[in-house]
């Protein structure tokens, strides 16, 4: 199906990241746009959080939203947003720097960005991470 003229949702599925855990899909796509559900550091493989602070943590986000967008047929280089959930702002910094290798490096146009403290995340995450992209 051709995701850029349609005029439905379309749900977004793949085996390559965590499967959604509740009623919702892994990502949606609409209008020439895909909105990816928040990802966490959870293994597709195992469906544990991965090991190794908010860096491995944001690492494993990002392979995750890359396996998501991937399936939409679009790439980290088409988002247009990002939203950042932390469950402890004195991880920013760090987190920031892989953000810096997974976005800003690779694109021309770095997303416009939200970044929030949150007072918990599913599975008791450090990060999460929900972008929308181009299609």
């Amino acid at each position: 199906m051709d995701f850029m003229t349609n005029r439905e949702k379309i749900a977004v599925s793949t085996a390559h990241a965590p499967a959604a855990i509740g009623p919702y899909s892994q990502a949606v796509c609409a209008a020439g746009l895909v909105y990816t559900s928040g990802q966490i550091g959870l293994d597709p493989a195992t469906g544990n959080l991965v090991e190794g602070g908010i860096e491995a943590q944001t690492e494993r986000v990002f392979l995750n939203l890359k396996a998501v967008l991937a399936a939409a047929k679009s790439d980290l280089s088409k988002i247009i947003k990002a939203t950042v959930f932390l469950n402890n702002m004195n991880d920013f910094a760090a987190m920031n720097q892989i953000y810096a290798k997974y976005l800003a490096e690779n694109s021309n146009v770095t997303p416009s960005r939200s970044t929030v403290e949150v007072a918990r995340l599913p599975k008791d995450a450090l990060v999460e991470i929900e972008v929308i992209a181009l299609l």
